[in-house]
């Protein structure tokens, strides 16, 4: 698959930029890097956009907090612990200054343009020297826009950090002036959110006797684990990957070139390029999901497949997944082709799904699961090895989210 593909990653690129130089339509979504910024577009995430109104956040103000962010920062640790369901004001003003643009930059951040497509920044869908924030963990959390002003509503427990949307070998001269001002939940009462419980009904050796331990690929070769399962509908799944973000894969090139060419050409574009397919329940992944810098995407993604199962549990509807992490390359031993290696400690994977997911805010229980002879060692169907402790991850979804 691999082999295949890279015959056809030159052609595709040179697709991207002939298109990029004659579509208007995708020139209309790219601008100088000196024109006022676009506005903002809606989000999946269930925290609101800034709000335009400059309504004070209802709930009693616990704290207040002002810090200054020069421009050689890519992230400042704020040091305050949010509570999820809490709200994070944030406002900022001052000016950063960029060798190459023709005009300074507000906390706004400047307006995407061409060269855009080839920095890998932290929130590559905001322009560059933009302020922007995370709740949690630097590895899984998604960064979100701030801006000159945003009133945040913590999805989860975590620390909260501000930073500039910038490289580090491209860093602006200036400041921002961050401010800062937490208020308590309405009500009073924090969120749960991802509760760890022991068990969840209807998650048995029962339920795992339907469940084949691995999938395989086309001629019946099995290949990866099943390592979690998710509860929820294809609305909830769909919300908690994207506002986590990941990003759905194509089945194919030639879906790659025409979602590339359609929507635009952006870390997404990049993170399409086609997942092989894998079968379990008798038919091929119903979605892949990936997670990866753009310009190493060929080479090394976080990704997933995952099926609707043909039955329910307890009425709801029931996904079952496969995670791997590609680190590079190795001989494909069914056909001396190339092939991604794997990560050989999957848990990882497992436990990289759980960490992004729960970040969200839109998992309410979770539990991990080992099954009657847990499977702990095996072979890829292309030869690779992998081995686990065997723990199946179940995440139960928040029903009540928006959907994407």
């Amino acid at each position: 698959m691999v082999q295949h593909l890279s015959k056809k990653i030159p052609t595709i690129i040179g697709l991207f930029l002939v298109a990029a130089a004659f579509s208007p339509a995708l020139l209309a979504q790219l601008v100088r890097e000196n024109a006022a910024p676009p506005p903002q577009q809606p989000s999946a995430s269930p925290q609101p956009q800034a709000s335009s109104s400059g309504q004070t956040p209802t709930g009693k103000k616990r704290l207040s907090q002002e810090v200054q962010l020069t421009g050689d920062q890519a992230w400042m640790d704020t040091g305050i612990d949010v509570q999820a369901g809490e709200h994070v004001l944030i406002t900022a003003n001052g000016k950063l200054r960029y060798a190459d643009a023709k005009n300074d930059n507000g906390p706004e951040g400047l307006a995407r343009g061409f060269k855009d497509l080839i920095r890998v920044l932290p929130f590559n869908e905001a322009g560059r020297g933009a302020l922007i924030g995370r709740i949690g963990d630097k590895d899984t959390t998604q960064p979100f826009v701030i801006g000159a002003r945003r009133d945040i509503l913590a999805p989860v427990n975590g620390r909260l950090s501000v930073g500039i949307n910038q490289t580090d070998k491209d860093t602006g001269d200036g400041n921002f002036t961050v401010r800062i001002e937490v208020y308590t939940p309405e009500g009073g009462t924090a969120l749960v959110v991802a509760k760890q419980v022991s068990s969840l009904r209807g998650i048995d050796n029962d339920l795992f006797s339907k469940i084949p331990r691995r999938v395989g690929d086309k001629q019946g070769n099995p290949g990866d684990m099943v390592n979690f399962l998710i509860l929820g509908s294809e609305d909830a799944m769909k919300c908690v990957f994207t506002t986590a973000g990941w990003v759905k894969v194509d089945a194919d090139v030639k879906d790659t070139v025409l979602h590339g060419l359609v929507e635009s050409l952006s870390k997404e574009s990049y993170l399409t390029m086609p997942m092989s397919q894998l079968y379990l329940f008798g038919r091929p992944q119903d979605y892949g999901w990936a997670h990866a810098e753009p310009i190493s995407v060929v080479k090394t993604r976080n990704h997933l497949r995952i099926w609707k199962a043909p039955f329910q549990v307890n009425g709801k509807t029931l996904w079952v997944g496969a995670a791997t992490h590609d680190i590079g390359f190795e001989r494909d031993q069914r056909n001396n082709g190339l092939t991604h290696k794997i990560d050989p400690d999957i848990d990882l994977e497992r436990d990289y799904v759980e960490k992004t997911l729960t970040s969200t805010g839109l998992v309410t229980e979770l539990t991990h699961f080992l099954p009657d002879n847990p499977m702990q060692e095996a072979k890829t169907a292309t030869g690779g090895t992998f081995h686990s402790n065997g723990q199946v991850l179940i995440l139960k979804l928040d029903e009540s989210a928006p959907t994407p």
